[in-house]
């Protein structure tokens, strides 16, 4: 069965970087579409947005084209914005689809639930910066896209751009828990993905808070958009259907 699905990045990405892994689900007859968040538009002042109006730019998006019966697709960053978007748009949402995405509670921020060092590394590098975040080509080539050769790495890494640091310290606001929210739920979970330590992993860690979930596992990088994108649009598929 086709169906609708929104793709929502991560940091540093735009809609743009998923389109390879829309292609293929494409090529399986579904309608995929794969906005921008705010933050992370050309242009956009990254010392000015947060998670708030991030959150709302999708919700406007999904609005202004009336989408209705969504598979919302958020991947790492993106989960923040996904759980956000279910928590206003409920009626509209088939199933919410994480992939090795941050789940949040209600009152959390993303930087709650990643390792101390990464805190402190984003800290240094937003106050420098006029309140914008960037990896290091060293942690994205070893922790995000480690299943890739050198030049895909470097050449994914020259696609990425600043991302507003306040999205990640703005804590989000739920009316129920996310376990609690009428839709399906999966999460979808790359093997060798070491953006986060696997002592601290994505999954059961964050996807168990979804309560009732579907589980597909998958081998590959944080950056499977980028390193497989084949294998990854059919995990996406597999966590979608019916």
């Amino acid at each position: 069965m086709t169906g609708l699905y929104v793709l929502v990045h991560g940091a540093w990405h735009t809609g743009a970087e998923m389109e390879a892994v829309a292609g293929h689900l494409r090529g399986k007859g579904h309608v995929v579409l794969c906005p921008t968040i705010a933050g992370n538009n050309a242009g956009d002042d990254r010392n000015a947005i947060g998670l708030e109006q991030s959150i709302a730019s999708i919700v406007d998006y999904i609005e202004s084209k009336d989408l209705r019966e969504v598979r919302l697709v958020g991947h790492s960053y993106g989960g923040m914005i996904i759980s956000g978007v279910a928590d206003r748009l409920t009626g509209r949402i088939k199933r919410l689809i994480y992939v090795n995405a941050f789940v949040p509670l209600n009152g959390q921020c993303l930087n709650d639930m990643v390792p101390p060092h990464y805190i402190g590394l984003f800290d240094a590098v937003a106050a420098g910066n006029n309140g914008a975040v960037m990896l290091p080509f060293e942690i994205w080539r070893e922790s995000f896209i480690n299943d890739a050769d050198i030049e895909l790495a470097k050449s994914s890494f020259a696609k990425l751009n600043p991302h507003p640091y306040k999205t990640f310290t703005d804590k989000i606001y739920l009316n129920r828990p996310l376990a609690e929210l009428p839709v399906g739920k999966s999460y979808v979970n790359c093997r060798q993905d070491t953006a986060l330590p696997h002592g601290l992993p994505w999954h059961p860690r964050l996807s168990e808070r979804l309560g009732l979930f579907r589980l597909v596992e998958c081998d590959g990088s944080h950056e499977m958009f980028f390193s497989n994108p084949v294998e990854l649009a059919d995990a996406i598929n597999r966590a979608g259907r019916d």
